[in-house]
């Protein structure tokens, strides 16, 4: 599949973006998709990065009012899309 035609993760997303969950991919294992829509990560949601710490370090994310820590090896597995509100 051409790059560019990629579809964006959670972990793309530079500080103070916001973009909806549009879903997860497939290699990420169904225990960590429960888990992360009890977090509140479900389709259509509006995600916000609030933090892009260097070297690797987990990001931080605010979701549903609420902020989480996600590391690369989740973030890189939830897709996102352009909110259709950004002032969400």
């Amino acid at each position: 599949m051409n790059a560019a035609r990629q579809p964006k993760t959670l972990w793309a997303l530079s500080k103070g973006e916001t973009c909806a969950v549009s879903g997860y991919d497939d290699a990420l294992p169904e225990p960590y998709r429960v888990r992360l829509m009890e977090f509140g990560f479900h389709r259509g949601e509006a995600v916000t990065c609030l933090l892009t710490p260097g070297f690797g370090a987990p990001r931080v994310y605010r979701v549903s009012n609420t902020v989480f820590s996600l590391d690369s090896e989740i973030a890189r597995h939830v897709l996102v899309a352009p909110a259709e509100d950004p002032s969400v």
